[in-house]
C-alpha cells in the first residue's frame, strides 16, 4: 500500500511539473491600441549643412515591450513624423531617452505582466513564468539590490540581441546617427560588429548606430550612476568617455546625471567633441518641479555649485549641463510614459553657445531639433 502511495503522489508531482512547465512556456498577446501622435516642441535654428539634433521623447507603456513589432511600430511612426516635416537627412543624429532600452527585459512575458499596476507584481510574473532563467541568474547576482540584478542579467543575451536589432533597423530605415539611449547589461562590450553581454557587473550603457545600422565604437558606460540604481548598477568611470566621428561631427554621449560634470564634458573636449548627446531618465511623476534630488552617493557632486533641495529638478537639470558645458551643441532628452507605478517627467532642451533652448510643456510624445 505504501508503495502505491509513493508512486501515485510521484505520479501527481511529475504532473504538476509538467503542467507548470507547459503554463511557464505560454505567452499569448493581448489587445493593444497606441497613440503614435507626436508633437514638435522645439525646433531652433535653420537647416543648413552641419545636419541637427533630433531628440525624441517617446510617450512608452510596459505593453509597449510585449514584442520587438509594436516598440518599433511607435518609434519608427515618430520618425516618420518627423521625416514628414523636413528634420531628418544624412546628418542628422536622433537621440533616445535613457533607459529605453532597459525594459526590454520585459519583452515576450505574460499578457499578466503588461496588465498589472505595481512593478513588485509585474517582478512576480516574470519570476514565476521563468524559474530557472531567474535561480541562476540569482546564483550570480551581485550588489546591495541582488533581486533587480537577477531582472536584468536573467534575459541579458535577449535584451542585447534585441536592442541592437530595433535600433540598428531603425538607423538604417531612416538614414540617420541614432544614439539609442540606454540599456542596462553585465559587462557589455561590442565585438566583430556584435553587442554581447559579459558575466560581470551591470553598467548603464548607450550604444551609438550608424545609417547603415552598424554599431559604432564600444558601449558607453554612465560614469556616475544615480542614487536610485546605484544599488546594482557600477560606475563605468573605467570605461572611458569616448568621442565619435559622425556626419553631423564628432559624438560624444554624457547619459543622466553624467552631464552635470565639468569634468565629463572636460574629457569630450580633449578629443575635440563638436556634439553632445544627453539621454535622461527621470523618475516620478510631476517631479520636474519638486526639490533636486542630487547625487549624494557620488563623491564629486561635493563640487557641484548647487546643492540638493534647493532648486528644483528643472532648474538643476537645465543649469548644471550649461555651466559645465564649454559651449559644445547638445540636447537631453527624457523618457516619457509610465512604467506600472514608476512615472517619469522632464522637458527636454538644447543648448548651444551657452544658450538654452526649452521645449513646450505638452503631455503627449515630443520632439526636439536643434539645426547644427
Amino acid at each position: 500500500m505504501r508503495k502505491l502511495l509513493v508512486g501515485a503522489l510521484a505520479l501527481v508531482t511529475l504532473a504538476a511539473l509538467c503542467g507548470y512547465g507547459f503554463w511557464t512556456l505560454q505567452r499569448p498577446e493581448g489587445h493593444y491600441l497606441s497613440d503614435l501622435r507626436i508633437d514638435l516642441a522645439l525646433n531652433q535654428g535653420v537647416p543648413g549643412e552641419h545636419g541637427n539634433l533630433l531628440g525624441v521623447e517617446p510617450l512608452l507603456y510596459p505593453g509597449d515591450y510585449q514584442n520587438l513589432t509594436r516598440l518599433h511600430r511607435k518609434l519608427s511612426a515618430y520618425l516618420e513624423q518627423a521625416r514628414a516635416q523636413g528634420l531628418v537627412n544624412p546628418r542628422t543624429v536622433v537621440v533616445l531617452p535613457e533607459h529605453i532600452g532597459t525594459w526590454l527585459w520585459a519583452r515576450g512575458e505574460k499578457r499578466e505582466l503588461y496588465q498589472v499596476t505595481q512593478r513588485s507584481e509585474a517582478w512576480q510574473w516574470l519570476e514565476l513564468s521563468n524559474p530557472l532563467r531567474y535561480g541562476l541568474a540569482m546564483l550570480a547576482a551581485s550588489g546591495d539590490d541582488r533581486r533587480s540584478d537577477a531582472h536584468l542579467r536573467m534575459k541579458a543575451a535577449q535584451m542585447a540581441a534585441d536592442y541592437q536589432q530595433l535600433f540598428g533597423n531603425l538607423a538604417r530605415e531612416f538614414g540617420v546617427t541614432l544614439v539609442a539611449g540606454s540599456i542596462v547589461l553585465p559587462a557589455p562590450y561590442v565585438e566583430n560588429g556584435v553587442l554581447r553581454t559579459g558575466n560581470g557587473p551591470l553598467y548603464n550603457s548607450s550604444l551609438v548606430f550608424a545609417s547603415d545600422g552598424s554599431v559604432l565604437g564600444q558601449p558607453q558606460s554612465q560614469q556616475y550612476p544615480d542614487s536610485e540604481n546605484r544599488r546594482y548598477i557600477h560606475d563605468g568611470r573605467h570605461h572611458p568617455l569616448q568621442v565619435l566621428q559622425t556626419p553631423a561631427g564628432r559624438l560624444g554621449v554624457l547619459i543622466g546625471s553624467d552631464s552635470w560634470y565639468p569634468d565629463n564634458h572636460r574629457q569630450l573636449a580633449a578629443q575635440s567633441v563638436q556634439v553632445i548627446a544627453n539621454p535622461v531618465f527621470l523618475s516620478g511623476k510631476h517631479s520636474w518641479q519638486a526639490p533636486w534630488r542630487g547625487n549624494r552617493h557620488q563623491a564629486q557632486a561635493a563640487d557641484l555649485p548647487l546643492r540638493r533641495g534647493e532648486v528644483s529638478e528643472q532648474r538643476a537639470w537645465q543649469q548644471l549641463p550649461l555651466a559645465a558645458n564649454a559651449g559644445t551643441p547638445s540636447m537631453s532628452v527624457f523618457m516619457r510614459g509610465q512604467f506600472w507605478e514608476l512615472g517619469s517627467d522632464g522637458q527636454g532642451f538644447a543648448s548651444q553657445s551657452g544658450t538654452l533652448w526649452v521645449g513646450n510643456d505638452s503631455h503627449g510624445a515630443r520632439l526636439l531639433n536643434l539645426w547644427l
